[in-house]
């Protein structure tokens, strides 16, 4: 499986489920995969894109606290594959010069990964298919300059009102 490196271009809002999507990117690609993703991920990764800190530690404020205090690492997120309309997604997690392998919800990888700076590597053949698959049942664009554009226009309120 050929993996390319991937940045989050943003969060969206699919207006005909209310779902929040995350906008994943490979670095220097015009292409673009959206990942569906639940309400309280998506406001833990909008909470870092836009520099929030919670008064609380969230979920994935507390991985990386506990990963700091066992002196390990995130060393990379892959998303590796589709199945079924679900994403899949592993942790390497570097620690007493082991390197671990954990299964994980893509969510959850990115927000844990924007938190550490690990690197986000996507299967090259997510692109591929996100090129192809236009859902008819979405109202999310899939073409990356409508997808900025409407990027641009997303408010924080949309994804729900959370007490940080």
């Amino acid at each position: 499986m050929e993996l390319v490196e991937a940045t989050v271009e943003g969060l969206a809002l699919d207006m005909t489920t209310k779902s929040p999507v995350v906008i994943l990117s490979p670095v220097g690609m015009e292409k673009v995969l959206p990942i569906w993703i639940g309400q309280a991920e998506a406001m833990g990764i909008a909470m870092v894109l836009s520099g929030v800190e919670s008064k609380r530690p969230m979920t994935h404020d507390l991985l990386k606290e506990i990963l700091s205090k066992l002196d390990a690492e995130l060393a990379r997120v892959e998303i590796t594959e589709l199945k079924e309309e679900t994403f899949y997604a592993k942790l390497f997690i570097k620690c007493n010069g082991k390197e671990f392998e954990i299964d994980a919800r893509p969510s959850d990888s990115i927000a844990l990964a924007l938190r550490t700076n690990a690197k986000i590597f996507v299967s090259k053949e997510l692109f591929k298919a996100a090129a192809q698959d236009k859902s008819e049942t979405s109202s999310l664009p899939t073409d990356p300059e409508s997808l900025r554009e409407r990027l641009k226009n997303i408010n924080p309120e949309d994804f729900g009102k959370y007490s940080l």
